[in-house]
């Protein structure tokens, strides 16, 4: 097992363009951590380089605080398993499981007992002898975790999507499986996918990327409630945040000459910031609708109800935009019209799409480079 640290990492294809931007950032020893973000955000990148596939065009990876740039993966001692499952169809899951320590010239004895332990914890133990050609896609994908898992000097496995070609119906049990996994062996694991549910459900602390970056490293219920960049609340959640571009005037935030509750501690903020890129966010179970209009609610036209079982999501259009509210599912609401009001408590506030809280003011223009 190895602590993982990136100092200064960035790379280019081309030379010109940076797929992934330049970052510093730090994974512990036994933990489980997931990338997190769209197609395109750089995250197989980051773990081709962790994994010693590809060698960045700027900084360092460092392995127990040793460089290993120059290392291949052989010598970084990294599992990797990849969305499709890499198996030797024609040997038995015995044979699979048992390849890489055949490799380390491990005594017979030592192999067995390792292949038998790593099968039980995978669910494998009946299909030792079966051919891997007869297996099912899931049971496959399991092969390909316990050849890294086999291994003792393991530093880490990285986990490239690995659930992509997995029925839908089978990948929870995989997930728990693998979380099951961490728990009991303490191997430093690191977990890309583009989906929220797999990355809250496998990691402790999932890194969200964007364009490049990590832009905001955290548990699952921290995204949630305090989203770093406006990216992040749009991409956590179902649906995700809701969003409106305002203007500060005077002493109120405003946007088509209606105006939005503001916190006396953003003032100050504000004006320090001195940018004209500010919004407003809201998640939409915090939204409340009200049955009639008050000096503090807002009006928007329902587009349409969807009924989804517990809870009811309620889209509307609100200043021209489209917002999602979330209801109970026994709760009443106009299929027309609505009046809704937004607790300061949720509301929150981004300068040039970052979270904007008074007292991290000063750390956060360090961090940025300050604003506009």
């Amino acid at each position: 097992m190895a602590s993982i640290t990136l100092r200064q990492l960035a790379h280019s294809y081309d030379g010109i363009n940076y797929a992934l931007q330049s970052l510093d950032h730090v994974w512990q020893q036994g933990g489980a951590y997931a990338l997190l973000g769209p197609s395109g955000c750089g995250k197989s990148t980051l773990l081709n380089i962790i994994s010693g596939l590809l060698e960045p065009s700027n900084g360092e990876v460092l392995f127990d605080d040793v460089c290993v740039n120059k290392l291949t993966p052989q010598q970084r001692n990294i599992a990797q398993v990849f969305q499709f499952p890499v198996v030797y169809d024609a040997m038995t899951v015995r044979e699979n499981l048992a390849f890489p320590l055949e490799n380390m010239r491990m005594d017979k004895p030592q192999i067995k007992r390792k292949v038998d332990q790593i099968a039980a914890l995978l669910d494998l133990t009946n299909n030792l002898d079966r051919k891997a050609k007869s297996l099912s896609a899931d049971d496959k994908q399991k092969i390909s975790m316990g050849r890294g898992l086999v291994r003792d000097d393991v530093s880490a496995i990285l986990f490239d999507e690995p659930l992509t070609v997995i029925d839908p119906h089978l990948k929870w049990k995989l997930r728990r499986k693998l979380k099951e996994i961490h728990e009991r062996l303490n191997i430093t694991m690191v977990y890309v996918t583009h989906d929220q549910l797999e990355a809250a459900t496998f990691a402790d602390e999932i890194a969200v990327m964007y364009q490049g970056k990590i832009v905001q490293f955290g548990t699952p219920q921290s995204l949630f409630d305090k989203p770093n960049h406006t990216f992040v609340g749009y991409f956590i959640g179902s649906p995700g945040m809701n969003f409106i571009a305002v203007n500060l005037k005077g002493e109120a935030l405003s946007q088509q000459n209606t105006r939005f509750s503001l916190k006396a501690s953003w003032l100050d903020t504000l004006a320090e910031c001195g940018s004209g890129n500010i919004k407003l966010g809201i998640r939409p179970e915090h939204i409340r609708i009200v049955e009639q209009p008050t000096d503090t609610s807002y009006s928007a036209e329902v587009e349409f109800i969807e009924q989804l079982g517990d809870h009811q999501i309620v889209t509307v259009q609100f200043m021209q935009q489209r917002w999602h509210i979330r209801i109970g599912e026994n709760q009443f609401c106009d299929p027309t019209q609505v009046h809704f009001e937004l607790p300061q408590t949720y509301l929150r506030l981004y300068v040039d799409e970052y979270l904007i809280e008074p007292e991290s003011l000063a750390a956060d223009k360090t961090r940025q480079g300050g604003y506009g």
